[in-house]
This record gives C-alpha cells, structure tokens and sequence, in this order.
C-alpha cells in the first residue's frame, strides 16, 4: 500500500557540479592536462556563474511576458521582449567567452578532436557538451 506516494524531488546540479561534470568529461574526451583542468574549471565557473544569473532573470522576464500577453499590454510585451533579447545576448557572449578561453588552452591536436566531437555551441549545436543541459535549458 502507497501512502502520500510521491515521485522523488530531482535537486538539480550546482553550478559547480556542472562545471566538474564538464571538464572531468573534457578530460577524458581530450585527455586534458592538470594546468588545462584548472583553466577549464576556472573558465566555467566564470560562465556558470553567470548563466545562473542570467536563467534567474529570463525566468523573470518570461513569466512577466505571459502576464503581459494575458492583459494585451503591447507596451509591456515590447519591454519584456527587450530584456529577453538582452539577456539571451549576454547568455550567448558567456558561453561562447568560455568556449573561446578553452578552445585558446588547447594544442592544436585536442582543437581538431574537440571540433569533431561537437562538444560546445560552436562546434556542434546548443548545450554543454552533449547537446540540450543546462547550457541549453532556459
């Protein structure tokens, strides 16, 4: 017999899960060294950081949006359409700043892999490194 059967809460990653989730598997994809492991991690944590900000605010926006859409304020919807613009803008320039850090640390052979791999956004599609994630989710 199930008494108050509820699915179990999902506690989503922190931001420094994320980031070492993320280079232990640049790590092993790219057989990064010790020096490249702490650049990584330091790039990021910079950019997750970031992100964690930048998602509390679109989240923020969206839900002012759909309130806005629901009362037909055109005047609002436009505001809120600007600060989703901006902040999907400021989402793109932290990942593709940490992309461009990482990509800088690596030898030319771990480039080639790394862009064969298709791990980051410039090299293979939206998302952290295996696609949708949470550098994809908004």
């Amino acid at each position: 017999m199930l008494v108050n059967a509820q699915p179990p809460s999902h506690t989503p990653p922190t931001p420094a899960q994320i980031v070492a989730n993320q280079v232990a598997r640049l790590t092993k994809l790219l057989d990064l060294t010790s020096t490249q492991q702490a650049s990584a991690t330091e790039y990021f944590t910079v950019e997750e950081t970031a992100l964690a900000t930048i998602r509390t605010s679109l989240h923020t926006a969206r839900t002012a949006l759909q309130a806005d859409i629901k009362s037909a304020n055109k005047t609002d919807i436009a505001n809120q359409a600007k600060i989703i613009g901006g902040l999907t803008e400021q989402e793109v320039e932290a990942q593709a700043t940490a992309d461009a850090e990482f990509y800088a640390i690596l030898s030319q052979d771990q480039q080639s892999k790394y862009e064969s791999l298709g791990v980051r956004n410039g090299f293979g599609g939206p998302g952290g490194p295996g696609g949708f994630g949470p550098h994809g989710t908004h």
